[in-house]
């Protein structure tokens, strides 16, 4: 995802109300979106209900969009409100079909609004540093970090061999360390 290309859609989408330029913006920037969806719901299909209303909020604000300095955080933001509004959502209907139970209360979980934000500051650093990476070794990662798959299943999946796998695995887990500076 290049900052060129993504400022080139905004301004296609809010001078023109290009449609086309919004599918472009969409497939470049739905799997970052989709990824910070799901840290927030932790829930396939809420996800991607959660990314389709932040690109409608996105598409509705079309107008604005090229004064906003920073679009990456615009759009962790953006998401982020998404993917909190869904969850009130789930929380009402779940509330409506069982006794009302206190979700607020964080001191017996131990997390204070200061935790939840450091939280989130690192998902989004994580977030931005998983996109700096090189194509291949994202989606090695993804695959076997994120979602869990076995070496082999990568290696299927990807139609690579395994070593190769273990290479690009290593490849991007280092590159992380490097941008996240751990």
């Amino acid at each position: 995802m290049t900052e060129q290309d993504i400022r080139r859609y905004l301004r296609e989408m809010s001078e023109d109300s290009s449609e086309q330029a919004f599918h472009s913006f969409y497939d470049l920037t739905y799997d970052r979106l989709f990824r910070i969806a799901y840290y927030f719901v932790q829930n396939h299909d809420l996800a991607q209900e959660t990314v389709l209303d932040a690109f409608m909020n996105v598409w509705n604000a079309r107008s604005g969009l090229l004064q906003i300095a920073n679009i990456e955080d615009y759009l962790f933001v953006v998401t982020k409100r998404a993917a909190l509004n869904a969850l009130k959502k789930e929380e009402r209907h779940i509330t409506q079909d069982r006794d009302v139970v206190d979700l607020s209360d964080t001191t017996e979980t131990g997390t204070t609004p200061e935790h939840i934000l450091i939280t989130e500051e690192l998902f989004a650093r994580y977030v931005k540093a998983l996109d700096r990476l090189p194509e291949r070794c994202r989606e090695v990662f993804i695959l076997i970090r994120e979602e869990g798959l076995s070496y082999a299943e990568v290696a299927e999946r990807l139609d690579i061999s395994e070593n190769t796998v273990d290479a690009q695995l290593q490849k991007a887990t280092a590159r992380l360390h490097e941008l996240l500076g751990i």
